[in-house]
């Protein structure tokens, strides 16, 4: 298997991925200790999902997603506990810990993969496989190869020779958790925001923006962060909680927004925006797309 670093370094080859860093009703919000240092939304510091620790900001409230979607798995996913601290895949601290309000509970692995488009994909993946919906679990490599897991699973292995892939059945069939796993390896090795790009859809108004949906600039570099939250006030104006993996391979984050302290860590966003800013990356112009 080509490791990670190769795909950095053999751009040029169609092959190679590109790597993309690679409540119902809320009450009048008053300073507590419950508020974050640098907002003045009210965070409850003692829950463990993005929707129950996110208030919106007064007059807002949350735009619940569909159950079984993935806006609702993304909502009401766990998070570690208040102010945990970004792991690389080593296990050590980023040396940047305050552009972020919460860190999903979800492993990084022991690899240099799961970067920013791996996190998304990684998501997504668990979100499909949770649901049983196997049939959909299926990605693309940089060079346009469809990989899908149920193909996997049955056996059936990539074997990557310069710039060509072939594909051959090698193994028994295992459709246990640890597989997917490795099979999520194998995309984390060929994909990125380039194949992330081709394989979701644009979104073109800003009424049309979801938990779920992501803001990508594919390319090298390039980078992506998805929508892990949603809030709408009485005139239709929505908010967004931004949340992201990053290179190295570390934890999935919820960013704060240093852009607007009484709003942190929510986002006003636009889809016509010639340039958004986020904690960690200027994406430039908006760029958002939909799976």
């Amino acid at each position: 298997m080509i490791v990670k670093v190769i795909k950095k370094i053999v751009c040029i080859i169609a092959l190679a991925t590109i790597l993309s860093c690679k409540n119902d009703k809320i009450e009048k919000v008053k300073p507590g200790a419950n508020e974050s240092p640098a907002s003045k939304t009210l965070i409850n510091i003692n829950k463990n999902t993005t929707k129950e620790r996110f208030s919106p900001p007064n007059g807002y409230e949350w735009i619940e997603g569909k159950p079984d979607s993935f806006g609702y798995f993304l909502e009401n996913y766990t998070l570690k506990p208040y102010k945990s601290q970004i792991l690389r895949y080593d296990g050590d601290p980023i040396s940047t810990q305050n552009l972020h309000e919460a860190v999903f509970d979800i492993d990084t692995g022991d690899k240099d993969l799961q970067q920013c488009a791996d996190a998304v994909i990684r998501l997504r993946a668990e979100y499909l496989f949770k649901t049983k919906k196997f049939n959909e679990i299926q990605f693309h490599f940089t060079n346009g190869d469809l990989v899908s897991w149920n193909d996997y699973k049955n056996g059936i292995r990539a074997f990557v020779n310069g710039n060509s892939v072939s594909f051959r059945k090698t193994a028994s069939f295992d459709d246990s958790y640890q597989n997917f796993r490795n099979y999520l390896e194998l995309i984390f090795n060929y994909a990125g925001t380039i194949s992330l790009h081709k394989e979701t859809q644009a979104v073109t108004k800003n009424t049309d923006l979801k938990t779920g949906d992501i803001l990508i600039t594919p390319g090298s570099p390039g980078h992506v962060v998805f929508i892990s939250g949603s809030c709408i006030n009485r005139e239709g104006k929505k908010l967004f909680l931004l949340a992201e993996g990053f290179t190295p391979a570390q934890s999935i984050h919820l960013l704060s927004n240093p852009f607007d302290k009484d709003l942190s860590p929510w986002y006003d966003l636009d889809v016509n925006a010639s340039e958004i800013k986020t904690a960690r990356y200027y994406f430039k112009p908006a760029n958002f797309r939909s799976f």
